[in-house]
Formats: structure tokens, sequence, C-alpha cells
């Protein structure tokens, strides 16, 4: 459905921008992460440039594969949130293992979120399940988002397939699509 221009614009949420993830040889490597992260830089932008809520994710599993003490788990320099945007550390794959986001998206009405980042098959999926079981409405841009390569098999055939099970939870949207639809963003 289309947004009216008198609703509060969505919120963009950044998943896990995180080191860890661009790091060869780490185990949660994302090798093709340059084109998402690339398109998650210009939708931040467009999202600061027109003063609308920005959100952070930020992964903290206590775990041997990712330290949270570890400077791998700071956030990628030109995603590092900036003061007045909201941050979020969560332990699990969902956002909602957050009380903090927890408490947060139970308290705003209409809440409208676009959801970017790393971890596909992870964070973003588990938080837009969890969303969507709570009437909350997430739109994930698929070409901003990525995901770790597969044990085996088509690593792009592997994020389609993980793109259309967040179908079934959220709007799934093409970074051009929404910056076209600014004005007025479809979620």
């Amino acid at each position: 459905m289309l947004a009216s221009i008198t609703d509060d614009p969505p919120i963009l949420v950044c998943a896990d921008l995180q080191v860890e993830y661009l790091t060869p040889g780490r185990r949660h490597v994302i090798l093709s992460g340059e084109v998402a992260t690339m398109r998650c830089l210009e939708l931040l932008t467009l999202w600061r440039d027109k003063l609308w809520p920005v959100m952070h994710l930020k992964r903290i599993a206590q775990a041997a594969w990712f330290n949270p003490a570890s400077r791998l788990t700071d956030w990628i320099a030109e995603a590092k949130p900036r003061p007045g945007e909201m941050t979020f550390e969560h332990p699990l794959p969902s956002a909602y293992s957050s009380s903090r986001f927890v408490d947060y998206m139970s308290n705003i009405r209409n809440a409208r979120c676009v959801l970017i980042g790393f971890s596909l098959d992870e964070t973003i999926l588990a938080t837009a399940v969890d969303g969507f079981h709570r009437c909350h409405r997430y739109q994930v841009v698929a070409d901003a988002v990525a995901c770790r390569q597969p044990g085996m098999g088509d690593a792009a055939a592997y994020k389609q397939a993980v793109v259309n099970v967040v179908g079934n939870f959220a709007t799934i949207q093409s970074s051009a699509e929404l910056i076209k639809t600014s004005g007025a963003v479809a979620v």
C-alpha cells in the first residue's frame, strides 16, 4: 500500500552493518558485500538528507565466532550511527531479542520500517518474521541486503531463496524503486 504524505516517514533499519561481515576469512564473511554496502549507503544518505528516522541494529552474539569485544563487531565506518540515530544491540538473530527494541517498536504507532543490511539469512529474516507476528510492517530492499556464502551451492540462488522466504513476511522492493518513490514510500 502507498503511504500518505501525512503519514510518519518510514524508519530505515540498518541491520548489522559491521566490519565482521566484510572481513575475509571470517565465518560470516559476505563475498559480494560491496554491492549491498553501496546500496545501503545510498539509502542511508537519502534518509539522512530527508531527516527521516534511522535505526541501527548491532549483533552482539556471545559465541566464539562472534566475539563482541573484538573490533570486528564495530560499525562499517561510513555507516556508523550519527547522534540522534537509534541503536539497538541484539544477542540473537532477531532484533526483537533486544528488550529495548521491543519496547520501542511496541510504543510507536503505525510502524513502517525499511530493512537493509547484512545477515539476510539470520537478522533480517528473523526480524521480519518476528515483526510480522507483532503486526509491524517491514519492507526489505532486495539489492541492499546480503547474506553469507552458503556451505555449498550457488550464492545468488541461496540469496534469492532467502529473499523469497522473507517475502512471505515483508514487502520486497529494489533500491531504485524505493528511491524513485521516496516522496511516498510504499510499505
